[in-house]
């Protein structure tokens, strides 16, 4: 699957955010960490903040916070903010064919597999991940994230 740049910058601004609990970052921090321009990172953190994700405190030392909470938000909270994970519904643009209907409830299918797999994936499982890489324990992950998510949780 891949995702638009508004999406993975608002992945990674609330990994940002969550590695610095109490902390405020601000856009430009952000920003020179993954090398992307402030002007867009801001358009994204405003999304977020009219979602209830991040609030901002402007002024001297001011920036961004993390609101959410970061074992109950998931990457589906924050792609859905930017991508469109509606299943695919062509509206005549093939004739409604029996090989049209499979292949359209074949990609559903997958869509729904993409939407309960982001759904379970939080933010504190994403920051662990993060972490154990960081740290070089996990530089060649084993097994598959829902393996390695079992791992996670047993910790």
């Amino acid at each position: 699957m891949r995702l638009q740049i508004s999406t993975q910058l608002a992945i990674f601004a609330v990994l940002e955010l969550t590695a610095s609990e109490g902390r405020q970052l601000s856009v430009a921090e952000i920003g020179r960490k993954y090398a992307v321009s402030s002007h867009h990172l801001a358009k994204v953190m405003h999304v977020m903040g009219r979602a209830g994700l991040v609030s901002s405190v402007r002024g001297v030392g001011g920036g961004y916070q993390f609101t959410g909470n970061v074992r109950r938000t998931t990457l589906l909270d924050v792609v859905q903010l930017f991508e469109d994970l509606s299943s695919a519904n062509q509206n005549g643009a093939i004739a409604a064919t029996p090989e049209d209907q499979t292949l359209r409830e074949v990609l559903n299918e997958i869509d729904d597999i993409v939407r309960a797999t982001l759904g379970s994936i939080t933010i504190a499982t994403m920051r662990k991940l993060v972490g154990r890489r960081s740290n070089g324990r996990d530089r060649r992950a084993k097994g598959t994230l829902s393996q390695r998510k079992k791992h996670l949780r047993a910790d």
